[in-house]
């Protein structure tokens, strides 16, 4: 496998994982992705890692960790739009922006709603 074809499968390995709401796992294959190669849309890949970490946080009881990274991960897409490597940009910022309204609602980590995660492929 070459270095393109490599840097390819641990996006979409990556991209299975958070399907399957593995988002520690999502985020060890974007962090790699991220970290190893040289990337004009690194901020893009960071962004994603970030989603996934919030996730991991929130699953954790850390919700002061996932709104952090939630936050930290919209900041990352606000220089994308459209759809960027398949992904609609502009309706994943507006679920990142649901998601941190919901969160600040939350006393506690129960209370979240985990149908409201985005899809990243079918949005």
């Amino acid at each position: 496998m070459n270095e393109e074809e490599k840097k390819e499968q641990l996006f979409f390995d990556g991209l299975q994982a958070y399907e399957e709401k593995d988002f520690f796992e999502a985020h060890e294959l974007w962090e790699e992705l991220w970290s190893e190669y040289y990337l004009d849309d690194k901020t893009f890949i960071q962004g994603l890692i970030q989603l996934a970490v919030s996730f991991v946080h929130l699953g954790n009881g850390n919700l002061n960790g996932a709104k952090s990274l939630m936050k930290k991960s919209g900041d990352k897409f606000s220089s994308y739009s459209g759809l960027h490597r398949g992904i609609n940009i502009d309706k994943l910022k507006q679920q990142i922006v649901i998601i941190i309204n919901e969160y600040e609602q939350l006393l506690t980590v129960e209370g979240f709603d985990w149908t409201h995660i985005p899809e990243l492929r079918n949005i």
